[in-house]
């Protein structure tokens, strides 16, 4: 009890009786241990994710891809719930249908962006070729 109030917390007393029995050990910092390579599992490394977008870009999406890319940029919530819907189908369970859904709308959110930068450069591309004449 009074180790508790000394330092905050209970400390062992070197005895082998009594409530905070026990042998007197340094307490093991927590960068001793080192990190095991099964708690890097599912972690996208860089080579693979560089592999998946060559993929990608050689082979295009699936025809289920295709359609649920069509009801995601319908962009109504009904069509949304029945993209999850047709993914939930073709994977098998919910978690990949939410990743897959997740997945296709951020490739729909690229798509968007890369349209708004072409539409800005022919803009000012005109904007210039007009001062010109």
């Amino acid at each position: 009890a009074i180790f508790k109030f000394l330092f905050g917390k209970e400390m062992k007393t070197g005895l082998f009786f009594g409530l905070n029995k026990g042998f007197i050990v340094t307490a093991p910092s927590h960068n001793t241990k080192k990190e095991r390579p099964a708690r890097r599992k599912g972690i996208m490394g860089a080579r693979v994710k560089k592999v998946k977008e060559v993929i990608r870009e050689v082979a295009g999406f699936a025809p289920y891809e295709r359609k649920i890319l069509e009801l995601i940029r319908a962009g109504s919530a009904q069509k949304f719930k029945k993209s999850l819907k047709i993914a939930k189908k073709r994977l098998g369970t919910h978690r990949r249908a939410k990743n897959k859904r997740e997945e296709l709308q951020n490739v729909v959110v690229e798509q968007r962006r890369k349209q708004q930068t072409k539409s800005c450069y022919s803009q000012c591309f005109l904007s210039q070729f007009q001062t010109i004449i």
